[in-house]
C-alpha cells in the first residue's frame, strides 16, 4: 500500500515511489538535453577546424567558443518564451517542446557540411543552430525544476530538486564519456574527419526515449489546482517584470545567486577543459584531459544530493554563499596547484590532476546543489515558470556561457603582451596563465557580497507564495544593481565584443544593437503597460 505525502502547506503530492518515477522522468529528459548542449562544448577544438577557416588557429578556437557562448545568449529569450508557455498552459507541455526542438537541433549539427563545402554558410548555420538549441535549453530547466518541486514535501525540497541539479553534469558527463569511446575506437584521423558526428546524431535516439518518458507524466498538482480556480497567470512576463520591484527581485537572484553560481559551476567543467589543453599552459592530451574531468565528475555527483538535502536543515543560502566566496578564494590557487602536475611542468600527474578537479567540482555541489529549491522558492506560483528561468538563464547563460571565451581572451592578450623577446609586461609571464580566472573569481566575489547582504533565506517558502519574500522594492537596491549590470554591459563592449569583430561581421555593433533594441522594447512595453492600466482604471471609475 502507498502512503501519500503531503506538502507542509497540506497540498497532497505523490507518494514516495510516484515522486521518484516524476524525478526520474524529469532528469532523464533534462539530462538529454544538456548532453545535447554540452557535446559543441567539448568537442570545441575540433569543430574549429570544420566551421571556420584554417590558418589561425587561435582565432579559430576563440569563434567557436563564441558560437558555443551564441547558444547560452539565447537563454534568457528561450526563459521568457516556453516561461510563458509553462505558467500559461502547464509545465509539462512546455518542456515537451523544448525536447523536441534541442534534439532535432542537434541531430542538425551532425549533419551540418563544413566550411571546406559551403564557405561562410557553414558557420552562420552552426550559429543558428546554437540559437535555436539556446531558445530550448532556456526554457527546459525551470519546467523541470519547478515541476519537481509542485510535486514534493516542502521539508525536503532541497533534496528532491537537487537531483535535477545532477542532470547538467550528468549530461557533460555522458557527452564526455560518449566522445571517449568513439574517439578511442577510431583512428584520429577519422575521428576528426567524421567521427566527432557521431555523438550528435546519436542525440536522436536518447531523445525518442526520453519524449516517451515525458508523455506519461501527468500535470503538476499545483498548477492544475491553479488552473481549476482561476489563478493561473494571463499575463506571466508582464506580471514577472513589470514593476521596479519586481525587476529587483529578478536582479538580486541574479547577482546575488546565479551568476556567481554560474561561473564557479562553468570554470572546472569548461574553462578547465581548454585550459589544460592549451599546449602554452598545460599540454595535456584531449583524452587525457576528458578522462580527468569525467572522473572527476562522477566523484563528485552525488554531492549535488548531499548538499541539496543538507540546506533543507540549515537553509539554501548558507550553502551557495559558502561555496561562492570559497570559489572566489580557491579557483586560483587550484589551478596553480594543477599546472604544477602537467606536461607542461615536466612532472605530468594524472591522478593529482583528478584531485584538484574533484575539490573544484566540489564547490559547484555547493552552489548548484540547492539552487533550484531556493528560486522555486522566490518566485510566486502563478509565474514561478518564467521568473525562475529568467535569472537562472541570464546568470548562466551570459555569466557562464560566455566563461570560456573571456577566459581564454583574457589568456590570449596576456600571453600576446609578453610574445616577443624583450617583454613589455615581464609580471605577467608566470602569471599570464591565471589570468582567465580573473573573470569568475570577481563574479564570484560579487555574488558573495550581494547575496550575503541582501538575499533573503526562502526554505520556509510555501509553494503557494503569492509574492516574492525577498526584499521589497528599494530605490537604495534597485538603483545599484542596475549601476552593477550597466557596468558589466559596458565592460563586454568595452573587452570582450571587440576581440570577436571579423572582416566580414562587427559583432560589437550588434550587441549594442541588440542592446538598444532590448532597453526600447523594456520603455515600450512599460508604457504600454501603464496606459493599460489608466484605461482599465477609468473603465472601473465609469462602471461605478
Amino acid at each position: 500500500m502507498e502512503v501519500t505525502a503531503e506538502h507542509s502547506d497540506g497540498h497532497e503530492v505523490l507518494s514516495q515511489r510516484k515522486i521518484f518515477s516524476v524525478i526520474g522522468a524529469s532528469s532523464v529528459g533534462t539530462m538529454i538535453e544538456w548532453y545535447d548542449f554540452y557535446i559543441f562544448g567539448s568537442l570545441a577544438t575540433v569543430i574549429a577546424a570544420h566551421f571556420y577557416p584554417s590558418g589561425n588557429t587561435t582565432a579559430a578556437l576563440l569563434a567557436t567558443l563564441a558560437t558555443f557562448g551564441a547558444g547560452f545568449a539565447a537563454r534568457p529569450f528561450g526563459a521568457l518564451a516556453f516561461g510563458r508557455i509553462g505558467d500559461l498552459i502547464g509545465r509539462k507541455y512546455a518542456f515537451l517542446f523544448t525536447l523536441l526542438i534541442m534534439g532535432g537541433a542537434t541531430f542538425l549539427i551532425g549533419l551540418l557540411p563544413d566550411y571546406n563545402k559551403i564557405g561562410i554558410a557553414a558557420p552562420l548555420l552552426l550559429v543558428t543552430i546554437r540559437i535555436i538549441q539556446g531558445l530550448a535549453l532556456g526554457g527546459e530547466y525551470g519546467g523541470a525544476a519547478v515541476y519537481v518541486a509542485e510535486h514534493v514535501r516542502g521539508n525536503r525540497r532541497g533534496f528532491y530538486t537537487s537531483f535535477i541539479q545532477t542532470t547538467a553534469t550528468l549530461g557533460l558527463f555522458i557527452s564526455l564519456i560518449v566522445i571517449l569511446i568513439f574517439s578511442e575506437n577510431m583512428s584520429d584521423a577519422n575521428w576528426k574527419s567524421y567521427g566527432w558526428r557521431i555523438p550528435f546524431l546519436l542525440s536522436s535516439v536518447l531523445v525518442i526515449v526520453s519524449l516517451l518518458i515525458r508523455l506519461r507524466l501527468k500535470e503538476s498538482p499545483l498548477y492544475s489546482q491553479l488552473k481549476t480556480e482561476g489563478k493561473t497567470s494571463k499575463a506571466p512576463i508582464a506580471d514577472s517584470l513589470g514593476s521596479r520591484a519586481k525587476w529587483q527581485t529578478i536582479l538580486l537572484v541574479l547577482w546575488g545567486a546565479t551568476a556567481g553560481q554560474a561561473v564557479v559551476w562553468y570554470t572546472p567543467q569548461f574553462y578547465a577543459s581548454t585550459w589544460l589543453q592549451n599546449k602554452s599552459i598545460a599540454n595535456v592530451s584531449f583524452v587525457d584531459t576528458n578522462w580527468i574531468i569525467a572522473i572527476a565528475l562522477a566523484l563528485g555527483t552525488p554531492f549535488f544530493i548531499v548538499f541539496g538535502a543538507l540546506s533543507d536543515r540549515i537553509g539554501r543560502k548558507p550553502i551557495i554563499m559558502g561555496g561562492c566566496f570559497l570559489g572566489a578564494v580557491l579557483t586560483i590557487p587550484v589551478f596553480a596547484l594543477m599546472r604544477q602536475f602537467t606536461p607542461i611542468k615536466g612532472h605530468y600527474n594524472p591522478l593529482m590532476l583528478v584531485l584538484c578537479e574533484w575539490v573544484l567540482i566540489l564547490l559547484v555541489t555547493m552552489v548548484y546543489g540547492p539552487i533550484a529549491a531556493f528560486l522555486v522558492e522566490s518566485f510566486p506560483s502563478k509565474v514561478r515558470y518564467t521568473s525562475v528561468s529568467l535569472p537562472y538563464h541570464i546568470g548562466n547563460g551570459y555569466f557562464g556561457g560566455f566563461l570560456p571565451l573571456i577566459a581564454t581572451a583574457l589568456f590570449t592578450s596576456a600571453a600576446a603582451l609578453n610574445a616577443d623577446k624583450s617583454p613589455k609586461h615581464p609580471n605577467l609571464i608566470g602569471k599570464a596563465p591565471y589570468m582567465g580566472l580573473i573573470f569568475p573569481v570577481s563574479v564570484a566575489a560579487i555574488t558573495f557580497i550581494v547575496g550575503t547582504l541582501l538575499l533573503r533565506e526562502t526554505k520556509e517558502n510555501s509553494m503557494d507564495l503569492q509574492e516574492t519574500n525577498q526584499r521589497g522594492y528599494s530605490p537604495a537596491i534597485f538603483w545599484p544593481l542596475i549601476a552593477l549590470s550597466a557596468a558589466a554591459l559596458i565592460a563586454a563592449d568595452r573587452w570582450l565584443t571587440p576581440t570577436l569583430n571579423t572582416s566580414t561581421f562587427n559583432v560589437q555593433w550588434f550587441f549594442r544593437i541588440l542592446a538598444l533594441v532590448v532597453a526600447l522594447s523594456g520603455v515600450l512595453f512599460a508604457f504600454l503597460k501603464r496606459r493599460s492600466e489608466e484605461e482599465a482604471g477609468q473603465v472601473a471609475l465609469s462602471g461605478d
